[in-house]
């Protein structure tokens, strides 16, 4: 009975170990299955990065102007004391910038890794040579700062790396301070366990851990970081997975790009190549023996040993590496007394990936993005996203922006006493292109991330009036610029209602030009004006020319009594700098794959709107918008660069507004109160100031030129006072645009230069 009692109890157990032999088997399997596919498959999430224009440097240059000395800390690069020798270095000197360009890709494809020589007189460029070759450059290119990161979670920042990528030295370094027998053991190392036991059980406590390299993979790849037996017990496991099926030298590789090596803010450090760009501002084969050491040196506890935080303590830190390093005979004695004798050498944190600039642009690119790509392929499959976004315009624009709105509220005291703050934004595009150079949407985008560049429906009063002027001078219109019209007042009739037009502050100025009624912002002239030409007409251009918000067939419309937004303001206002031509506004130019190859190539959207000689012939109206209208605040504010725009003021003054541009660039202010509360200021006391400090230094690196008249514009030397060609006896003189055939031939009646009748002279002078 009792022989019975035991056969049976035996096999029970044989059973259970059979069982649970099978049950370790298949457990095992799943292992594999996960292990292979991790390795197999994406290992990682690589974030998209979004790209600013990058900036192009060229003899005649001004490094200052161009803000290159902030370009480059921005971008981490690394001043030298001697020679460049490796990518994200340079040398600056009295008259000579040595700089060694980074590799890197950009809107015009894949661009090379070289050392440039620019040699300088004062801060100008005056000759670009390559160092190789020794050849003159016409043109040198540097990479485009980032802007943004697209995360799906964590901010992490990781470039994987190949191993033969990686220096020697700093393999040696981590491997004598983590696993010194990682070569020799199969994923676990006994000896390196009973090792660590032991110091344990020496000092009373965890000083020292057993596990190897290939297990820290595991637990970073796969495991939680929860310290009990079962968590070891997989890791081991997988270790030992790991090892029978992949080389030493890939889960060596995956190691040196998984590490987490610091922080950064909110922003986590990733693998060797991350953490030499964080600490150190190098690419990783430019480390020398102190630097990789005290990067080896981070992996027992990054932010412990912190060199930013824990100087002395990352210190100790990096010298007991370095000691490590010599009893194990992989420096000599005069490397280790040099490599202690250095200072740690970390450049200050910073953003060394795409810390978000621009954040109401990222924000408006990000939503455009998204209705072509999943996000699981913006965050996780690290796309290159190139713009036309300009750093130093966007600096320009919010500086504009914060203080053009802290002047008016130190002038105006009742602006910052409001319970809501008075908000502005500013936009600015290239003409012919379309493309977003800057963007700020709000004052303060930690405080309220509504972007009011493109979602704020506001009405913009007298700038709607160019739309006017443009449906009155066209070749089927009867009007010229000196084509006068009465200023007065006066009732429309439209379907059964009357709307009577109104000047600012009730002033009119009786019979008076076209250009007068533009120049000086006249409502009355300018609703006389669009009677003649018809609503209908008005309305066409102003949708041709970029306006897609509705436009309702009110006379009212005609003196902006809609509601547009800033960005539709922007693009119709680019039909007149570009010549009649409407430029889409574009934010993407490009999407490029980790491996270099373009995803997609946004083109530019450019399509006829008005004539060009009509787009120049506003243009040159509004010109004088500047030089004597409502906008001449601009000049007395220091702009003196060849210009035209329009002021608009809505009703009770709710909306400020100044859009403006030159041949190259164009900016649009908004100046309000989100709840459209009446802001009491014109747009040339509220708006227009902000418009004139951001133009000032956007357009210093822009060549000046003026606005070509096209074929079919006759340009005439009138008498404004009569209209006619001036004669040598007209006082004041102005230079005019008119359509080819519609120019004036009479001579000014007012000043002729020959004697005329006081009768004649008299008659010439009526209306007036």
């Amino acid at each position: 009975m009792t022989r019975k009692i035991l056969v049976s109890a035996g096999a029970v157990l044989l059973a259970a170990a059979v069982a649970g032999g099978a049950s370790i088997v298949r457990y095992a399997r799943q292992l594999d299955d996960v292990l292979a596919e991790k390795f197999a498959g994406r290992r990682w999430d690589f974030p998209s990065k979004i790209y600013a224009d990058s900036v192009v440097l060229y003899p005649g240059a001004d490094l200052e102007v161009l803000g290159l000395p902030e370009r480059l800390e921005r971008l981490r690069y690394r001043e030298t004391t001697g020679a460049v020798e490796y990518e994200g270095e340079y040398h600056l000197n009295a008259d000579a910038l040595d700089l060694h360009v980074r590799q890197f890709h950009s809107v015009s494809g894949p661009q090379p890794a070289r050392v440039v020589r620019l040699t300088l007189k004062g801060s100008r460029v005056e000759r670009i040579v390559d160092a190789d070759s020794g050849l003159d450059l016409h043109a040198l290119e540097l990479e485009p700062e980032p802007l943004a990161g697209l995360y799906q979670s964590v901010w992490e920042e990781r470039r994987v790396l190949s191993l033969d990528k990686v220096p020697a030295t700093l393999v040696s370094a981590i491997l004598s301070t983590e696993d010194q027998r990682f070569f020799e053991h199969g994923g676990i190392d006994p000896r390196g366990v009973l090792r660590a036991l032991w110091v344990n059980l020496s000092t009373g406590r965890v000083v020292q851990g057993g596990s190897t390299l290939t297990q820290q993979l595991m637990k970073n790849f796969f495991l939680s970081e929860d310290r009990n037996l079962e968590r070891k017990l997989r890791e081991a496991l997988m270790a030992i997975l790991a090892e029978r099926r992949y080389s030493k030298r890939q889960i060596l590789e995956n190691y040196l790009n998984e590490i987490y090596l610091g922080q950064n803010g909110a922003q986590g450090i990733f693998g060797v190549w991350e953490a030499s760009r964080f600490y150190f501002r190098k690419e990783p084969s430019a480390l020398s023996l102190a630097e990789c050491a005290l990067i080896a040196g981070l992996l027992t506890g990054p932010n412990h040993y912190s060199p930013h935080r824990q100087p002395e303590r990352a210190k100790q830190r990096r010298d007991s590496v370095l000691r490590l390093m010599f009893d194990r005979g992989l420096v000599s004695d005069g490397e280790l007394e040099a490599a202690l004798a250095a200072p740690l050498g970390v450049s200050p944190p910073g953003s060394v990936g795409a810390s978000t600039r621009a954040p109401y642009f990222v924000d408006y690119l990000r939503a455009e993005l998204a209705s072509t790509y999943p996000n699981e392929i913006l965050t996780g499959e690290g796309l290159s996203i190139f713009t036309g976004l300009d750093p130093q315009m966007q600096a320009a624009a919010e500086e504009a922006v914060e203080g053009g709105l802290a002047e008016l509220g130190r002038r105006h005291p009742r602006l910052a006493k409001a319970d809501q703050p008075l908000q502005a934004c500013l936009i600015a595009l290239a003409p012919q292109t379309g493309e977003i150079k800057a963007m700020v949407g709000g004052r303060d985008y930690r405080q309220t991330q509504y972007n009011r560049c493109v979602q704020a429906l506001r009405q913009p009063g007298s700038v709607f009036k160019p739309f006017v002027y443009v449906a009155a001078l066209d070749r089927d219109g009867v009007f010229t610029p000196v084509s006068t019209i009465d200023d007065e007042p006066f009732t429309w009739e439209w379907e059964g209602r009357a709307w009577t037009p109104g000047n600012y502050r009730g002033q009119y100025h009786g019979r008076v030009s076209v250009r007068e009624a533009l120049e000086h912002s006249l409502n009355a002239a300018t609703a006389r004006v669009a009677r003649e030409v018809g609503l209908e007409r008005v309305r066409d251009v102003a949708q041709r020319m970029g306006i897609r918000s509705p436009l309702p067939l009110y006379p009212s419309l005609v003196l902006g009594a809609v509601e547009v937004t800033p960005l539709e303001v922007a693009e119709a206002y680019g039909v007149l700098a570009n010549q009649g031509l409407r430029a889409t506004p574009l934010a993407v130019r490009s999407v490029v794959a980790r491996d270099g190859s373009v995803v997609e190539r946004k083109p530019m959207h450019i399509d006829r709107a008005i004539p060009p000689e009509v787009a120049f012939l506003v243009t040159h109206v509004m010109e004088g918008v500047l030089d004597r209208g409502t906008g001449s605040g601009a000049r007395e504010l220091g702009f003196h660069r060849l210009a035209a725009g329009k002021t608009g003021t809505t009703n009770e003054a709710r909306d400020a507004w100044f859009a403006g541009f030159t041949p190259d660039l164009l900016a649009v202010v908004w100046v309000g109160f989100d709840d459209n509360r009446p802001l009491a200021l014109s747009g040339s006391q509220a708006a227009l100031p902000i418009w004139t400090e951001f133009m000032k230094r956007a357009t210093e690196t822009q060549t000046e030129r003026p606005f070509v008249p096209p074929p079919g514009v006759v340009l005439a030397t009138i008498d404004p006072l009569s209209g006619a060609l001036a004669t040598s006896l007209c006082r004041a003189r102005l230079e005019e645009a008119f359509l080819e055939g519609r120019e004036p031939h009479e001579k000014c009646p007012l000043h002729p230069e020959s004697p005329v009748s006081p009768a004649e002279a008299h008659f010439g002078t009526e209306g007036e």
